[in-house]
């Protein structure tokens, strides 16, 4: 394993569509495969206003509430690939010109609307590469 730079973890983060948040609900751990896209150092992901991810991030407000987001591309044959994981504060976001900006983005595997969009903040963000044996 080898470990990557904050930057360079961002940017392998950006290049998939999919990752893995976890949040608290109801004090426990939670876990939760979401789709999303990072844009301007922030990855944002779609919910729904009923679903529990957005009942955690509500119950903080104003200063939100602390989450991991994990993402990876591993090749399970050659032994390869790479995770990354971000920690952070996840806040919905409310400005008109922002939810415009991001209308319909990330696009969501989740066949229901999707009307909350939430912007994690990443304080803490690590990688590592995984590359075959020699």
């Amino acid at each position: 394993m080898a470990e990557v730079t904050a930057a360079e973890a961002m940017a392998l983060l950006a290049g998939v569509p999919v990752g893995r948040l976890g949040f608290h609900h109801r004090g426990l751990p939670a876990i939760r495969p979401v789709n999303h896209l990072v844009e301007d150092g922030q990855i944002l992901i779609r919910t729904h206003f009923d679903s529990r991810l957005s009942a955690a991030v509500a119950e903080l407000l104003p200063q939100g509430v602390v989450v991991a987001y994990e993402a990876d591309d591993l090749d399970f044959e050659a032994r390869a690939g790479w995770s990354v994981v971000a920690v952070g504060t996840a806040q919905p976001v409310t400005a008109p010109d922002r939810l415009a900006h991001f209308e319909g983005r990330p696009d969501t595997w989740v066949d229901q609307p999707m009307n909350k969009l939430i912007a994690i903040q990443p304080e803490i963000v690590t990688g590592f590469r995984i590359e075959p044996a020699r």
